[in-house]
Order: C-alpha cells, then sequence, then structure tokens
C-alpha cells in the first residue's frame, strides 16, 4: 500500500539504468506494480535479473521495446494491462543522446538523420507512450505523468547537442498540453529536470566531462539516479495532487531560474 493512497500500476520507459531503474526500484517498495523497458537487451535481462533478487518475480516485468516502433509500444501497454492493469503512472525516462568523436555535433555538421533518429525517441516516443495511457487514466479518474527533461531543456546547454536539448526542452510543451487537455479528469502531468547525474550514459565521474560538471555545482557532487527518483516518487504519489505543470529542477544548484 503506498503512503496515503492506493497502489497503481506504472509504466517506465528507460526503465532498465540509471534513473529509470532506481524509480522502478523506489516505486516497487512504496507498492506500486511496475513495468519497464528499454531498447537494450542486455539492460532489460540485468534489470530483470535486480528485481527478481529484491522483489521475487511478480508486481513487474521488463521488455524490450524500440520507441521508434509504433507497433511495439502498442504491444507492449497490452502486455501491461494484462499482467498487470491499467496503468495510472507513465514515467517517460528513455533517451538517447548521441555524440561525434570530439562531443555534440554543431548544428551546421548535423545530419537530419540524427535529428530525426533523436527526436523519434526522445518526443515522439513519450507521446505515443502517453497516448497509450491517457484513455484510462481518464476513465478512471486518476493519473500521474512524469517527463524526465534535462539541464539542457531548461538553459545553455554545455554538454548535450542539438537534437537532444531541442528534445527535452519541447517535453515541457507536451506538458502543459496535457495539463490543459486532462487536468480536469484527475491526471498530472510534470517534468522533472535533472543535471549532472552519474548514470551509465553519463560516465566515470572521473572523466573531464563530469569533473568540469562539479566545478559548477555549489551542491559539491554530482548527482545519483536516487536523487532523481526520489522526486518522481512524490510527484506520482497522491500527495501531490495539486502540482501539475510544473518543471522540477534537480541539479544541485547548478542552474537556479528566476
Amino acid at each position: 500500500m503506498t503512503p496515503g493512497g492506493s497502489p497503481h500500476v506504472a509504466v517506465i520507459s528507460g526503465g532498465t539504468t540509471g534513473i529509470g531503474l532506481a524509480t522502478a526500484f523506489r516505486l516497487l517498495k512504496a507498492g506500486h506494480r511496475v513495468a519497464v523497458f528499454s531498447h537494450g537487451e542486455a539492460s532489460v535481462m540485468t534489470a530483470g535479473a535486480a528485481l527478481a533478487e529484491a522483489f521475487g518475480p511478480e508486481r513487474w516485468f521488463a521488455r524490450q521495446v524500440d520507441l521508434r516502433e509504433p507497433a511495439a509500444i502498442e504491444h507492449f501497454f497490452g502486455e501491461v494491462a494484462h499482467n498487470l492493469g491499467a496503468p495510472g503512472i507513465l514515467v517517460c525516462n528513455a533517451g538517447i543522446s548521441p555524440k561525434g568523436p570530439d562531443g555534440p555535433l554543431n548544428v551546421s555538421d548535423l545530419t537530419l538523420e540524427e535529428w530525426n533518429d533523436v527526436l523519434a525517441v526522445n518526443l515522439t516516443g513519450t507521446m505515443l507512450c502517453c497516448r497509450a495511457v491517457l484513455p484510462a487514466m481518464k476513465e478512471s479518474g486518476y493519473g500521474r505523468v512524469i517527463f524526465v527533461g534535462s539541464l539542457a531543456g531548461r538553459t545553455r546547454p554545455r554538454i548535450a547537442g542539438a537534437s537532444y536539448a531541442t528534445s527535452k526542452a519541447a517535453l515541457s510543451g507536451l506538458s502543459r498540453v496535457l495539463v490543459s487537455q486532462y487536468g480536469s479528469y484527475g491526471i498530472t502531468s510534470n517534468v522533472v529536470a535533472p543535471g549532472r547525474i552519474l548514470t551509465p550514459l553519463t560516465g566515470s565521474p572521473q572523466s573531464k566531462t563530469n569533473i568540469d560538471a562539479l566545478a559548477r555545482i555549489p551542491g559539491g557532487r554530482l548527482g545519483m539516479p536516487e536523487d532523481v527518483a526520489a522526486v518522481i516518487a512524490f510527484l506520482v504519489s497522491e500527495d501531490a495532487g495539486f502540482v501539475n505543470g510544473a518543471i522540477i529542477d534537480v541539479n544541485g544548484g547548478e542552474f537556479a531560474p528566476s
């Protein structure tokens, strides 16, 4: 049983590593049923083993899904409904951030294929996940939708490329649309914008990129996936029912908007 309410079915995209997996652990510990997916077969298997060891074989499942394939997304959400029930929580965490040999590509060097690929995963895939859950949320009168954005979508990006920064900035617009169209049905939509978080995507804490980032963070440390998962866990709770359309920065003070 979740504090202050009933357990729900939660779906987490990009839920097999980093922030997504930390969120899965947090929500399972709170009593929810959780379905995670990602594109990588190896990470799905590793996450499945970790979840099974911690929580047994029930209340969760993990699948390999490519967000660039609408039919695969539809099939996955059909599995969720059949095995766990209709989702009351959606956490859209999946994202890709391609780099060139020397880091992010300049806009003039960016290929149309890379641009389209990043937006297909980070933005269009997120929209398709929303379409899969919103009808049932609307019918039940309850829903929590969380988009995992980025510091790169909030201020001048230092590390991310154009396609990634643009896709993450666009999530706030999609969130506002959900607030406008579904807020009266008990559905909230919020964005969590992490700063530099130590995950497989961001690499070793001793890398030059991470050392440079650390120097910019007043909090004096790089973030951990659990820092972000804790904020997501609050936003998906029934206690956060009056938080709608917010963007929550989780960056140790690297970016402090006015």
